[in-house]
């Protein structure tokens, strides 16, 4: 597909962005729940590819050597969420246009203008991912030692008894916050703009920046908020990220729409 120049118009650092309240938090979350009841059969089927992912990554991770990867890749699943909810993305813009906005849409976000630029911030998100899970291991070896656990027993007996696996539980905690922060910060409008916009990447990363900038309070309750939900859809084996995932792309999109100027 021959995509366009980008125009005059759209061609800047970064866009307006408004403050919003708690209010409008809930507000977007609401609206993302009533989006989601609307399209509900659709999206679980969508929905439902994203905790099975989820789930075959925690079933290897959970191997007797592998055991202390477990908490990191399932912290780590809300770090490519916002790449993952595009096709949500897009459903709510047509929804909002009054477009026909059905499960079969789901992968029109591929015909979007800035598709390429998507692409290029959700690599930039896949490596915050990786880079996690070294710091996550980095941060094991430090503490706990080369040596793999003995079993999955050993390893938790270990974490919650000893100097050394509070030492981990709290410095990863802190590492986890910061790549958290790092993405809500990258992509919290960047994401939904570049299925809204014809813009590049450098232009949508700088709004979602400022947008976090001017909303810093806001944001870290919206952070909390996804963060908790995240949380509560992973627990038992994920199968709640069927739900969760689709109320938390909408309703990004929702919040979106209250932070730039469109």
């Amino acid at each position: 597909m021959t995509v366009a120049r980008i125009d005059a118009a759209e061609r800047r650092d970064a866009f307006a962005v408004r403050t919003v309240t708690t209010a409008d938090l809930r507000d977007a979350l609401r609206q993302g729940w009533a989006d989601f009841l609307t399209h509900r059969g659709d999206l679980l089927f969508v929905g439902i590819i994203y905790p099975v992912v989820g789930f075959a990554a925690a079933a290897v991770a959970l191997q007797d050597s592998l055991a202390p990867l477990f908490f990191p890749l399932a912290a780590g699943v809300g770090l490519m969420g916002p790449a993952v909810a595009g096709g949500f993305y897009e459903l709510a813009r047509r929804r909002e246009q009054g477009l026909e906005s059905d499960w079969s849409h789901f992968l029109d976000v591929v015909r979007r203008p800035s598709f390429d630029a998507f692409l290029a911030v959700a690599g930039l998100l896949f490596v915050l991912f990786f880079a996690w899970l070294a710091v996550a291991a980095g941060l094991y070896v430090a503490l706990m030692g080369m040596a793999p656990p003995a079993s999955l027993a050993a390893f938790l007996t270990r974490l919650f008894t000893t100097p050394e696996g509070w030492a981990l539980i709290v410095l990863g905690n802190l590492a986890g916050f910061a790549f958290s922060a790092a993405v809500l910060t990258v992509s919290v409008v960047a994401m939904p703009m570049l299925i809204d916009k014809h813009v590049d990447a450098r232009t949508a990363i700088h709004t979602s920046r400022m947008a976090v900038m001017a909303n810093k309070g806001a944001m870290l309750r919206w952070g909390l908020a996804v963060g908790a939900l995240l949380v509560a859809g992973s627990i038992p084996f994920f199968v709640g990220l069927a739900v969760v995932l689709p109320v938390l792309g909408y309703a990004t999109w929702h919040l979106y729409t209250r932070l730039v100027a469109r």
